[in-house]
């Protein structure tokens, strides 16, 4: 799997703990919206899409399903990320 593109939408807060929303592209031709890069405890991490459900919990609608694709999928998103930052 390759990650063929990612796109990086800062968000303008000045309290709040999100800090931009990305896209991916995999393979050219799979497109994942709404990643949202979050900011807590001065660490950076990845939040995939979610849903609220009628009970007030929010679940992923799209997620990597093991470990490894996940710590690749944010490694890639947060490297696009902090380029744009610096």
């Amino acid at each position: 799997m390759t990650i063929s593109d990612v796109r990086i939408r800062k968000v303008q807060q000045s309290n709040g703990k999100l800090r931009a929303v990305a896209s991916i592209t995999i393979d050219e031709c799979f497109v994942v919206h709404d990643i949202k890069i979050i900011e807590f405890d001065g660490n950076l991490f990845v939040a995939m899409p979610s849903r609220k459900t009628t009970e007030g919990e929010y679940k992923d609608i799209a997620h990597p399903i093991n470990s490894e694709t996940r710590e690749f999928i944010q490694r890639e998103i947060l490297n696009a990320y902090n380029m744009l930052t610096e």
